[in-house]
């Protein structure tokens, strides 16, 4: 296994995980996000956008 550094270590990949990761990176940062299932988290994926009512 290799060793790999980065300057950024971001735990989670919610809404506010994954645009602390991209804001890191614009910033020229090496960014590595840790995320246990989907990126965009409950929230993006499941939960708060009304995925119904785009179907209309």
């Amino acid at each position: 296994m290799t060793e790999t550094q980065f300057d950024v270590l971001i735990i989670g990949g919610g809404p506010g995980g994954y645009v602390s990761a991209i804001r890191a990176a614009q910033l020229g940062l090496k960014v590595c996000v840790v995320e246990k299932k989907h990126l965009g988290g409950i929230c993006l994926n499941w939960g708060c956008i009304p995925t119904k009512a785009l179907l209309r």
